[in-house]
This record gives C-alpha cells, structure tokens and sequence, in this order.
C-alpha cells in the first residue's frame, strides 16, 4: 500500500490557500497547516479534520526557526505549498522601510527560512517546493514596488533552488496568478479605490487546480513556470 502524501500549507485560512487545502484534505491526504498563532492554529485544525498544525509567524522570520524548534516536526515531506502572502501598495515616493519590510519579511524572507529548514525532509521524499508568486513578480507597476519587489526575489529563490536541488530530487514550481478573487483582492481594491467584484476575477479553484496538476505531475516532468490569467 502506498504512503498516504503529506504537504505542508502556509495561507491555507483563505484564498488559494483554502481551496487547495480543501483538495488535498477530501482526496485523503495528510495536511501539515502553518498559522501564526495557537489560536489560529486551532481554528485550521478544527476546519481540516485529522490536520496537523505548526505554529511560525511569517511576519517574523527570525524567529521561525526557534518556534519550529520546539514542536514535532515531520520526518518526509512530499510538497511545501508557499501560499500566504501580503500586499500593501503605495508610491516609492511615499513607502517607509517598514512596509518594504512587512512584504519582504512574509513574501520572501520567510519562505526562504521555510524552505531551508524543511529541506532535509523534502529532500527524503524527493518532494516539491511550489511557491504561489504573482504576476507581479514578472511584471511591476505604479504603486506596486515593494510587493513587486518581494515577488520578484520569490522568483529568485525558486529559480536558485532548483538548480541548487535537481540532484537532490526536489523539484520546483513558480505559479504566477492574475488577479484572484479573495480577500487580499478586496485588500487591493480597496487600495486602489476601486469597487470589489468577485466575478470579474480568477476563481482560487481554478488557481488550486494548476497548483495540483504541478504537484501530481509524474517524476519524469517538472513545471517550472505557470502563468495563470483571468479568463472573462
């Protein structure tokens, strides 16, 4: 009998997060959900029945590891799924070290930590590192700059890390969605003082089955790459 695939999630509370972490829990997977909090933590557990959690705040990088430190850890890991994020657009102009710091912090600096300290279990399963990027890591805008710049070093690290990795097994995907209906969406709109209209954007299960089909892709293959547009 084949060893059921775990995967551990960050972002899974909303968004292509969720839609994903649905999936994989109803085709009976083994989840391992990352929340910034016991409190949080406790609420992802109760959502995914059978669902592990890790406690790490992305926010703070530095202390991932400590936080880590003290609590079970997973002996394989057949995917790592970098799915949280956070936006806050602004003109250069205007954007305070502290907000360059927020988006890098949670947008970069944490899924390199991560990804570092899960390696050793990733590389036992021959596993998959997947980072949900943006189309602005391929493509910065007005008002953009430092989520753009945060997307941008995210595809760094996946490139990087897949050279550095190939022999050990481990393969990596970039996933660039447009515009997807979610919250941080609503966020952005809001931002941009426009009205909010779901409908108009990419559903995030439309966005979970790309991240699917890269992850369940045969050993022989890899995507490096996936570009992900709204469609209407």
């Amino acid at each position: 009998m084949s060893r059921m695939a775990t995967h551990l999630i960050t972002g899974a509370g909303s968004g292509i997060g969720a839609a994903v972490a649905r999936r994989l829990h109803g085709r009976g997977d083994e989840l391992i959900l990352l929340a910034r909090d016991a409190g949080r933590a406790k609420e992802l557990a109760s959502q995914y029945e059978g669902a592990r959690t890790l406690v790490a705040d992305l926010a703070d990088p530095d202390r991932i590891s400590r936080s880590l430190g003290m609590q079970p850890m997973p002996d394989r890991l057949d995917s790592l799924l970098h799915i949280a994020g956070i936006v806050d657009l602004g003109p250069i102009a205007e954007l305070r070290p502290t907000t360059w710091h927020q988006q890098l912090n949670a947008n970069l600096i944490s899924p390199a930590e991560l990804t570092r300290l899960f390696l050793p279990q990733l590389r036992a399963a021959k596993g998959h590192v997947l980072f949900v990027n943006s189309g602005a890591g391929l493509n910065a805008h007005a008002e953009w700059g430092a989520y753009a710049a945060s997307k941008h070093g995210l595809k760094a690290l996946a490139d990087s890390l897949r050279h550095e990795e190939h022999g050990n097994g481990v393969r990596v995907t970039s996933v660039y969605p447009g515009r997807t209906a979610s919250p941080m969406q609503a966020k952005v709109h809001s931002q941009e003082g426009k009205e909010y209209d779901a409908s108009r954007w990419i559903d995030p299960e439309s966005v979970a089955t790309t991240i699917l089909t890269a992850i369940d892709l045969p050993r022989d293959a890899e995507i490096n790459d996936l570009t992900v547009r709204p469609g209407r």
